[in-house]
């Protein structure tokens, strides 16, 4: 089913152990090949990306019957997607993959994810549907690039 497919990040979320983890490395795949495009078309996409997981994660939890189901991980390729942001318009070409940058920001993510500071706690309590399982990894997601933009600032 299309719908699944999608919430489940190409099935990244049926993973027999940390699914939300798998998911986010799914984020950074997806990260490297759109790196290339340009901040704007990348910000372009990766709003298109949360949209569509939005809606799937709205109708996937009807069809799972559990609100915020583990196998539900577009939420974490979003966020992941939002945390790499930063890297493709302050990072010098030749570091827009770097591993060193990709495993900061991966890290990056998954500790404000699993964390839910402040901003993430507050938008996983306020939103219910699909929003509320993929606007507080967006929230975590732009926290971790907030971080990644003051590192690539001192490390520039």
């Amino acid at each position: 089913m299309f719908v699944l497919a999608i919430a489940t990040g190409g099935g990244a979320g049926y993973a027999p152990w940390a699914p939300g983890t798998v998911g986010s490395a799914v984020g950074v795949l997806v990260y490297l090949g759109l790196a290339s495009l340009g901040f704007p078309l990348y910000l372009l996409t990766t709003l298109a990306i949360t949209a569509l997981g939005i809606w799937a994660s709205d109708a996937s939890e009807r069809i799972l019957g559990r609100k915020d189901d583990g196998r539900i991980v577009i939420d974490e390729v979003a966020g992941q997607l939002f945390t790499l942001a930063p890297l493709t318009f302050l990072a010098p070409v030749e570091e827009i993959r770097s591993p060193l940058w990709l495993v900061t920001g991966f890290v990056a993510f998954r500790l404000l994810d699993i964390w839910k500071p402040g901003p993430v706690r507050w938008a996983e309590q306020h939103f219910s549907g699909g929003a509320g399982v993929v606007l507080d990894d967006v929230a975590a997601g732009l926290m971790a690039a907030l971080g990644m933009s003051a590192a690539l600032w001192v490390a520039a």
